[in-house]
């Protein structure tokens, strides 16, 4: 009993750092930020900033566009991973750590300097305009810059490893016999991913959309990069209203409505895993 009882205050003070820390720079801010968005300057309890958010137009045209660019880059990434993660995680030790090393690497360039490298490559002057010029298949720049298609292009870029990691480490757990099992059972290959692959890969899946698609609503120097001061993103929103409106309750209130957001898709997410087991 008493052996007991000091394993478990080894326990508690193994853990206490790590849930003060998560306690003091997590979850107090959270509260503060939600308790911001309810309680105005001038006091008491309302929802009327939600509702203001709601039934502005700029608003839900934002919100809509940022909770669609965000699906569609998290699909784009999902349809991205699954072929790379499964062919990783059936290579050899020594060669897949090199590809993964390949795989990390844009992780550990800052993300400013990888945006402003899509200006090399979509501004009027660059490499695919000139390309195209070249050839003769347009007459003049097109503009691909400070449009959806090239947020969604550097989000893509931005946050593909932060899907492929999850998979390949979900799909080193697959057993070969299984796979072998469902061949000789008559199943093709597209019948295995589906049946086989996808359901025993599904942590894997759920944690690495939810990783995306949380990235790439929060994303900030991207959209402001490569969308411009015209399309707005929630992101970008957020910041207008903090900083150069000063409206610290509406900030709040679209910080919220992120957060809601993220919980939600991950919610629907463990609940369509659950629906495949």
């Amino acid at each position: 009993m008493i052996r007991r009882h000091n394993q478990n205050r080894t326990i508690v003070l193994l853990v206490a750092p790590a849930f003060v820390f998560v306690l003091v720079f997590f979850i107090l801010p959270l509260l503060f930020l939600l308790s911001q968005s309810v309680l105005p300057e001038d006091g008491g309890f309302t929802l009327t900033g939600y509702a203001d958010f709601f039934e502005s137009r700029v608003s839900r045209i934002v919100y809509q566009r940022t909770l669609k660019l965000g699906l569609i880059v998290t699909g784009i990434c999902v349809l991205m991973s699954y072929p790379a993660a499964f062919v990783l995680a059936r290579m050899p030790a020594r060669r897949r750590s090199f590809l993964m090393l390949l795989v990390i690497l844009p992780l550990m360039t800052n993300a400013v300097a990888r945006t402003f490298a899509w200006l090399i490559i979509l501004g009027q002057r660059g490499m695919i305009n000139q390309t195209l010029l070249a050839l003769e298949l347009v007459e003049r720049p097109v503009r691909f810059m400070y449009t959806e298609t090239a947020i969604v292009l550097g989000l893509t870029q931005l946050f593909l490893p932060l899907m492929v990691l999850p998979l390949v480490s979900a799909m080193e757990n697959i057993p070969d016999d299984v796979l072998e099992a469902a061949r000789s059972l008559g199943a093709n290959r597209l019948t295995t991913f589906l049946r086989i692959i996808v359901p025993l890969s599904s942590d894997g899946l759920v944690l690495g959309a939810t990783l995306v698609f949380t990235g790439s609503v929060t994303a900030f120097v991207t959209p402001a990069i490569l969308g411009g001061s015209r399309l707005l993103l929630m992101s970008t929103l957020l910041r207008q209203e903090a900083v150069i409106l000063f409206d610290l309750h509406a900030a709040s209130v679209v910080a919220v409505v992120m957060i809601l957001t993220t919980l939600a898709v991950n919610l629907l997410l463990r609940v369509l895993r659950v629906q495949q087991v």
